[in-house]
């Protein structure tokens, strides 16, 4: 195992002459800007980087990865800190922070829209609206560009767009040894097979490009049902929504009702379960699209048309920056009986009003790849679930944490084997290679090419096989 050096033993002058090559700035733990630069999203993750790079452009990404090389120091590299398991930091070493790297460019003729590595969907979002664009990209506008793409990315498009990394046409990298790649079908197309699903493991991307589709106004929201319904709902939505037309995406999901304007006083704080569903055909057909849902007769129907980016924004109030995250998570082929029950004795035991499961269907478009044509490799499951135990009080972080563990612990042996690596903590290498299956040794193969010497490890980690 590589002993890395600490940045606090590196010289002043050694720091200092980083700092002024540097077009953006170098932030150490003396900065009146430091606690700020390094906290997470997750802030059940508390990492102490010896430095931080704020990159404001390819070239000083370049000059600190060599200063990282050259002094020994172990290297993160942070898109917008959103990683559940805190995996865009690092104690004593250096972070690349991509942040002040957010510029988008949008060609609506080609209809392709071009992001840098620092970018949040909300920016990609919000410039693909203006020409009536869109790609696909989770469901909280303020994730990373970078990391949701690396991973795959799920979200309300999934079942009629595909995956993000369905949609990514090409990625400009910077490598480990300092050199600058495109990757794209034609170019290095074993290094875009595995940017497609296997993090970042390969490089660090400064530029992606994606396909956008023609969609602007979206017909959704969210059909509550009572808690004591989740059975029969449940059952019904995994029948429902494997034939439902891939216009119509839909994720499951356990809700304590926050008590906030949008909703019924009469149902604050009371736990649901529901669907969040996102129709993105035309307007007119959304009506009989929705009819089926409509006759389950939900307790509550939020769902009506609104801008694409107000769908992917509307959680963004309730989970904020620093709240404590617990996360585990499963691919799931089937719903059986056994497991819908399960489901229902662990999610009417939410330990706070922002804990949840959400199960995301992963068919439609998604299952028009191959499992082997990415590096993404479930492509034949039919959910990517999640269970989440959130909350802002570190108080708190236990229970959080034993809530999710359980209720994981319970549902996994109903499961496919491995999960969403955008939804994992750091959970060890067996559970990284059952994510990755069949694909993990190709896999290890691009590893040993571009990265042989793992400089690229603080993630959801392929080793290459000098490791």
């Amino acid at each position: 195992m590589t002993e890395y050096r600490n940045a606090a033993q590196l010289e002043s002058h050694t720091v200092a002459g980083l700092a002024d090559s540097l077009n953006g700035e170098l932030i150490g733990p003396s900065d009146a800007s430091y606690d700020e630069a390094r906290a997470l999203f997750n802030a059940m993750i508390d990492r102490h980087p010896g430095l931080i790079a704020r990159c404001a452009d390819t070239a000083d990404v370049k000059k600190a990865l060599a200063f990282a090389r050259e002094h020994n120091l172990e290297l993160a590299v942070r898109g917008r800190g959103h990683n559940g398991g805190g995996l865009g930091s690092v104690d004593r070493g250096l972070v690349i922070d991509l942040s002040l790297m957010n510029e988008v460019h949008v060609d609506a003729g080609a209809r392709t829209i071009r992001a840098q590595g620092g970018c949040k969907w909300a920016e990609v979002d919000g410039a693909g609206h203006e020409v009536g664009l869109a790609t696909p990209a989770g469901i909280i506008s303020t994730t990373g560009v970078g990391g949701l793409t690396l991973g795959g990315g799920v979200g309300h498009l999934s079942r009629k767009c595909g995956l993000t990394i369905d949609n990514l046409l090409r990625a400009r990298m910077v490598l480990a040894d300092g050199t600058e790649a495109e990757a794209s079908e034609i170019e290095n197309p074993d290094l875009f097979w595995a940017i497609r699903g296997g993090g970042g493991n390969y490089g660090i991307v400064t530029e992606f490009e994606f396909r956008a589709h023609p969609i602007h106004t979206v017909y959704a929201g969210p059909t509550f049902w009572s808690l004591e319904r989740t059975p029969e709902i449940l059952a019904w939505y995994h029948g429902f929504i494997a034939s439902a037309p891939r216009d119509l995406g839909g994720f499951f999901a356990f809700i304590q009702v926050p008590p906030v304007d949008m909703f019924p006083e009469a149902l604050h704080l009371e736990i649901v379960c529901g669907v969040v569903w996102c129709w993105a055909g035309a307007m007119d057909e959304a009506e009989a699209a929705l009819a089926p849902v409509r006759a389950m007769e939900p307790m509550l129907d939020g769902v009506g048309p609104m801008p694409y980016p107000a769908l992917q924004s509307v959680f963004d109030p309730l989970y904020t920056p620093g709240h404590q995250w617990y996360w585990r998570a499963d691919f799931m082929n089937t719903m059986s009986d056994e497991a819908i029950a399960l489901h229902h004795e662990h999610g009417k035991r939410l330990p706070s009003v922002l804990s949840s499961m959400h199960t995301y269907p992963i068919d439609g478009a998604v299952h028009d790849v191959g499992a082997s044509e990415t590096a993404w490799a479930y492509r034949d499951s039919r959910y990517a679930q999640v269970i989440v135990g959130v909350d802002p009080d570190p108080a708190l972080a236990d229970r959080l944490r034993e809530w999710t563990v359980e209720y994981w612990e319970a549902l996994h042996p109903h499961s496919a084997g491995g999960a969403y690596v955008n939804f994992m903590m750091d959970e060890g290498q067996e559970r990284v290679m059952a994510t990755y299956g069949d694909n993990y040794k190709r896999l290890v193969d691009v590893k040993n090419r571009y990265d042989p010497d793992n400089v690229f490890h603080v993630n959801q980690n392929i080793r290459p096989e000098s490791s």
